[in-house]
């Protein structure tokens, strides 16, 4: 049978001697020294055991030898409330918001540089408003913006117009192929695919006169009409021209990242798209959640992204 041994004499004739917050104590028979499990965790390394580490509640609690029941009442006890942090000088900011169920999402900014949160907010639909006020507070807070990385809400594009804007490339593609399909029978939509797939290894002059080339090229098919029953007529591939309709809108923004003054803008926010991915990783191990646990959890996930 194994028996605790006693940190002050080393003799193993211990006994349990109840418990104190969820962990064992123990009392040596020979010196009467009373000590904790050694396996006693604080609540800081349980909360990142629980958030990083990506242990559930019944795995920590087999790890730490306690209950389950103990495990979740001394998670309730940590204490994780997010508040927008102080923020370094300026730079390219990251804006982007993502959900995890119905009326459940947030708003997050993000720092080029480092990767680090900016501003985050709870919100429940996605409005220019949230984005706005995300802006308002960096800026409040000393933060010079030197450009913003988006993709795609197009009345964003008109509200910060007083910004260097670049459109998420990778986004572009995806809208692109929206409409088109991956593999689309249309030889002109064929080429477009193919243009826009490569915008990421273009300079801008180069894409723009490529596009114009091949709306040329295609100017018939573009216009071709077809005709209804009610003898109406519309566009025959409206869905190709609604792929051109967007290029159109987004061409000014798409190389943003090229122009002078703009050093060290990416050309696409898979930064933040990347953070998203690992918080989503990380609520999907603790599956569940109340909503306030929930928020908690996430508030603890980037404010350690804030110390790192």
């Amino acid at each position: 049978m194994y028996k605790m041994k006693c940190p002050a004499c080393g003799a193993t004739h211990t006994v349990k001697n109840g418990k104190r917050r969820g962990v064992q104590l123990y009392v040596c028979k020979e010196c009467g020294y009373q000590f904790r499990n050694s396996r006693a965790i604080s609540q800081d390394a349980l909360w990142r055991s629980y958030q990083d580490g990506k242990q559930t509640v019944a795995e920590l609690a087999v790890a730490i030898g306690v209950s389950e029941s103990t495990i979740k009442r001394r998670l309730r006890e940590v204490e994780r409330e997010w508040e927008q942090p102080v923020l370094p000088k300026g730079g390219i900011v990251h804006l982007d918001a993502t959900y995890w169920g119905r009326n459940s999402g947030v708003m997050l900014a993000l720092d080029e540089g480092t990767g680090r949160p900016l501003y985050l907010a709870f919100i429940e639909h996605e409005k220019v408003l949230d984005y706005v006020d995300a802006i308002h507070s960096i800026e409040g807070r000393g933060y010079a913006i030197r450009g913003i990385v988006i993709d795609g809400m197009r009345s964003l594009f008109e509200e910060f117009k007083c910004y260097k804007i670049q459109m998420c490339q990778y986004h572009m593609i995806q809208i692109v192929k929206r409409y088109l399909t991956q593999r689309p029978k249309l030889i002109a939509a064929r080429e477009l695919n193919a243009l826009v797939s490569s915008i990421t290894t273009k300079l801008g002059e180069d894409f723009e006169k490529e596009y114009k080339d091949w709306k040329s090229k295609w100017q018939e098919t573009l216009n071709r009409r077809s005709i209804l029953k009610s003898g109406k007529t519309r566009f025959t591939h409206r869905r190709l021209r609604s792929a051109m309709y967007s290029i159109d809108f987004y061409l000014p923004y798409l190389f943003t990242y090229q122009q002078p003054g703009c050093e060290g803008m990416p050309n696409t926010n898979n930064k933040i798209e990347g953070t998203f991915t690992d918080l989503k990783k990380n609520l999907n191990n603790h599956s569940g959640m109340s909503k306030e646990n929930r928020k908690r959890f996430i508030s603890g996930f980037f404010l350690a992204l804030c110390e790192f």
